[in-house]
């Protein structure tokens, strides 16, 4: 998937878009409530304010449905993070506003649902974890290392392993503010925060990968008996 590319959510036929509206708005409801495990078709259907048997025309089972979930949760976040990508600007800025919008989807309250409900169903469900990985992180780090490794070409940046920057760059912005929002820990998470955070994480990144700024090379060892 190309950082020009947005992800959109499926077609999924006989059903309209507020039909569908409606059912993810009662899944997110239930799910959220009641994790993975607890909730039930007949739960979503009651709160969605459709009939079981019309929830199971349009989804075969539970997972089906958390499935489409998360997909639709991806494909209206994910081009949150990439607003500015494209746009001419250096790639301190473009870094700095990508930190600053992943800081602000993992700790909305929708991505601190779903981060708890599939770290808690992983070893029971670990569909659900692939399905997770593949529409969120996967296409995340996809469209970072694609942007990273147009950036080396120009000889901008110098990454050796574009996939693996972009996941390290992503790690780096969930310091501090997330890891305490998923713990549910008392976080100081206001803006001025949050672009601080950004900021460094930007600033430690391309000391590692911005051409002229990499680690420093080690010197050769000296023979002292010489």
């Amino acid at each position: 998937m190309s950082a020009a590319q947005s992800p959109t959510v499926p077609d999924l036929p006989g059903i309209s878009s507020a039909k569908r509206r409606q059912i993810m708005d009662g899944a997110a409801r239930v799910f959220a409530e009641h994790g993975y495990e607890g909730a039930s078709m007949s739960q979503i259907a009651r709160d969605a304010g459709v009939s079981k048997g019309t929830l199971y025309n349009y989804y075969d089972s539970k997972a089906s449905l958390f499935a489409a979930f998360i997909e639709e949760c991806a494909c209206e976040k994910l081009p949150n993070l990439f607003e500015t990508i494209g746009e001419a600007q250096s790639p301190e800025a473009t870094l700095e506003d990508i930190a600053t919008a992943m800081i602000r989807l993992t700790t909305s309250p929708l991505s601190l649902m779903l981060n708890r409900i599939v770290v808690s169903e992983a070893a029971t469900f670990p569909h659900l974890a692939e399905t997770f990985w593949q529409v969120g992180p996967c296409k995340a780090v996809g469209i970072l290392a694609d942007w990273l490794r147009a950036r080396t070409r120009e000889g901008i940046l110098d990454v050796p392993d574009p996939e693996l920057a972009a996941e390290l760059f992503y790690a780096l912005c969930q310091t501090r503010i997330t890891w305490r929002k998923r713990l549910q820990l008392p976080v100081d998470a206001d803006p001025v925060h949050i672009a601080m955070i950004a900021r460094t994480v930007t600033r430690m990144f391309l000391n590692t990968f911005q051409v002229g700024k990499g680690p420093p090379v080690p010197e050769p060892v000296r023979d002292e008996a010489v």
